[in-house]
């Protein structure tokens, strides 16, 4: 923001297409791009610099804990990032956000806290937490 230069590597080494649907939990390192759904949690257990980018296609049902994360897209869901957050213009998080470091753009939506948490304090914070908020699904009216 600002003008200065992101900290965070933007590199892609994996791509979630924007018809691909995955059910299932995922953990990745390096950079992962999500343009599809994945309902299921996420994680980047083995890379301290792992980011993951949802785009504004993406969406994502489940818990995200990725030290880096840019959300363009919906996610419901608890957030927890050890280095920043970073919500663009059309975010929309429908969960608590937890995080070390927030960058937060007009427009972007939180339906839930935004709690500030030290890197190291972050682990203990994950295990404690509740379910997170959920979108109801629409209801199908047909007239006879």
């Amino acid at each position: 923001m600002w003008g200065s230069k992101k900290s965070s590597s933007r590199r892609i080494d994996s791509l979630v297409g924007k018809t691909t649907k995955i059910i299932g939990d995922l953990d990745f390192s390096g950079g992962l791009l999500i343009d599809g759904k994945v309902v299921g949690n996420i994680t980047a257990t083995e890379d301290d610099n792992a980011t993951i980018t949802i785009s504004e296609n993406g969406f994502v049902q489940g818990e995200i804990q990725i030290p880096n994360i840019v959300i363009n897209g919906t996610v419901e869901g608890n957030v927890y990032a050890s280095n920043n957050v970073e919500l663009a213009k059309r975010a929309r998080v429908f969960g608590n956000v937890y995080y070390n470091l927030f960058e937060m753009a007009m427009g972007a939506e939180v339906n839930g806290n935004l709690v500030h948490v030290s890197e190291d304090k972050l682990s203990a914070t994950v295990e404690k937490q509740q379910e997170p908020a959920r979108l109801e699904e629409p209801e199908v009216i047909t007239t006879n």
